[in-house]
């Protein structure tokens, strides 16, 4: 059976994008201007969609300075810039799609921009010929695999605790701001993006061969994450829905 692929729009950030996670944007370097502006000749009653990615090397933002140790380097330009020669190899090869519901533009020519992720995709090419990146993805389905209600009733036990010992940990109470779900896959999810955990684990999550397996593996990390908490004097805030404001 052929794959079927389509063209979107890509943005890469030093994060993980979810689906069901609400991505906010500060927009202010050209390619991302550029494709902002793109997005926008898109009637509004369509969606506005590109391809976020995670950057497993490189930067989001191009060098706006000569680097060290070389002061007389220029800063590089153009919609690859700190992705290096094969941008292919700078970002992960799993990505999710964000449905633009918002995108404003400021009088500086930037823009904010409020998303929300939809569905996983995995990257296939990147083409860095235009003015921003576009990346040939295909849709990656979520799978349920076996037992993974169960898992889930249990993660969200799990994620209680934790969310309790985070709340210990900063001194604050506790206040999820939204009530937990019932479906297994938008457990597995909420539970990956608000979890405090690094760039490389979340991307395992959001690769999970299916939500049973996702669930599995929370299982164990928030059980492991309680544990450790406990030693710990303080924690970042995190929200259960939105991820922090990423400048771009």
């Amino acid at each position: 059976m052929p794959v079927v692929t389509t063209r979107l729009p890509l943005f890469p950030l030093n994060s993980v994008l979810f689906p069901g996670l609400v991505l906010p944007l500060n927009v202010f370097e050209e390619r991302y201007r550029a494709m902002m502006r793109e997005l926008l000749k898109t009637p509004e009653e369509e969606q506005r969609q590109f391809a976020v990615v995670a950057i497993r090397d490189g930067l989001e933002v191009a060098p706006s300075a000569p680097g060290l140790p070389d002061q007389t380097a220029l800063p590089e330009h153009g919609p690859a810039a700190g992705f290096g020669d094969d941008p292919l190899k700078a970002f992960h090869t799993m990505g999710c799609v964000a449905d633009a519901a918002t995108i404003r533009e400021r009088e500086d020519g930037g823009f904010e921009v409020l998303a929300t992720g939809t569905t996983r995709v995995r990257i296939h090419s990147v083409d860095a010929s235009g003015a921003f990146l576009t990346a040939e993805v295909e849709e990656v389905p979520e799978e349920s695999g076996e037992g993974a209600g169960t898992l889930a009733e249990g993660v969200l036990r799990a994620f209680r605790s934790y969310q309790k010992r985070l709340a210990g940990a900063r001194e604050r109470s506790l206040s999820t701001g939204a009530e937990l779900p019932d479906d297994p896959s938008v457990v597995s999810y909420l539970v990956a993006a608000a979890a405090v955990l690094d760039t490389a684990t979340k991307q395992r999550l959001l690769a999970a061969p299916d939500t049973a397996a996702r669930l599995r593996d929370e299982l164990t990390l928030l059980r492991s994450e309680t544990a450790i908490i406990r030693n710990l004097p303080s924690l970042p805030a995190t929200d259960l829905t939105r991820g922090t404001t990423s400048l771009n």
